[in-house]
């Protein structure tokens, strides 16, 4: 594993999985075809085939592999997570009004906003039928709540959003439901089709979840100061679209009178004018609440790393604990 360790991590985990996901992608393109609505592969393939990282179907194919499984089910289980993940990709934009993502139009601003949510419902019940062909009620249950928490956690961030009294609490939940979710999901069934002991299933959920938690906070920070490429959005759009975020939250309880006037018209009021990107940007950088959530950030990192001193020894192990690291290190 050494000549990898100059190799990006998540590229390191698809030279080791390169066969399982080979597996993947064709089971990907097989369920996603429809005999009669050639629309659903038109607008699954878009999204699929933009060159996203398929971080979340690898975390299963490797949690399995480390945890000694020979069989062929964390195949259907890894494309069974891509699927749900693109199907709430899919539902995102819409509910965003979103444009672009990794760096192309949106599946919505190039068909409609219908085609989006239905295709995304179809991926939703092919990834059903995914799971349902393992045979495992346990990975159902696994995944089956992952679906709910991440619509849940849609939810709350509606209401969450434009709120400027949403705490750091609110927002752990937000963040756990729609990324950690399933992450946790990914790692935690990996395990369990391997049929892991317990304690080394509760190791993968908690790694999982500790990354998906620091991913997204990097991803909040890289809003306000990564660059388009890194982020595959255009920066400032957290900010555009008013969410509150834990740089914005920790700027808020840390604002004087003025400061929180100024969060207060561009968030919840929405009346954001030419320069108050700058302003917020200066705002949050002179709170400390960049440097705070980034402390955060690598804090969950650190958990993540933690959690996989419980697993076994494999090679793959020490690639997952490099993916801890890089998901922060785009902060440096």
């Amino acid at each position: 594993m050494n000549e990898m360790s100059a190799v990006k991590p998540q590229d390191a985990l698809a030279l080791a999985l390169a066969g399982d996901m080979e597996a993947v992608n064709a089971l990907i393109r097989e369920r996603m075809a429809s005999r009669h609505a050639p629309r659903i592969p038109e607008v699954t393939a878009h999204l699929v085939e933009a060159g996203g990282k398929r971080l979340r179907p690898m975390l299963t194919l490797a949690a399995a592999r480390l945890c000694g499984y020979q069989g062929d089910d964390h195949v259907k289980l890894a494309a069974t997570v891509e699927f749900i993940h693109t199907a709430t990709l899919l539902h995102d934009d819409v509910v965003d009004e979103s444009t672009q993502r990794r760096g192309r139009p949106t599946a919505n601003l190039l068909w409609d906003n219908k085609s989006s949510v239905l295709v995304g419902d179809y991926l939703f019940a092919r990834s059903f039928q995914l799971m349902v062909e393992t045979g495992s009620l346990r990975v159902l249950d696994i995944l089956a709540n992952a679906s709910a928490t991440i619509a849940e956690g849609e939810v709350l961030q509606l209401t969450a959003a434009q709120d400027l009294k949403t705490d750091e609490g609110v927002y752990l939940q937000v963040v756990r439901g729609k990324t950690a979710a399933l992450f946790s999901a990914a790692t935690e069934a990996g395990g369990v089709i391997a049929g892991a002991p317990e304690p080394v299933v509760q190791a993968l959920f908690a790694y999982g979840d500790a990354l998906g938690v620091a991913f997204q906070i990097a991803d909040d920070l890289l809003d306000y100061g990564g660059s388009s490429a890194a982020i595959g959005k255009n920066v400032g759009d957290d900010f555009r679209e008013r969410k509150v975020t834990l740089p914005v939250i920790k700027a808020v309880a840390k604002a004087d009178e003025q400061a929180r006037a100024f969060w207060v018209r561009v968030i919840e009021k929405g009346d954001q004018r030419p320069g108050d990107l700058e302003q917020a940007l200066e705002l949050l950088q002179s709170s400390g609440a960049l440097d705070a959530a980034r402390a955060e950030a690598f804090a969950w990192a650190g958990k993540a790393r933690e959690a996989l001193e419980s697993v076994p020894d494999h090679p793959l192990r020490a690639v997952l604990s490099d993916l801890a690291d890089y998901v922060v290190s785009r902060l440096n």
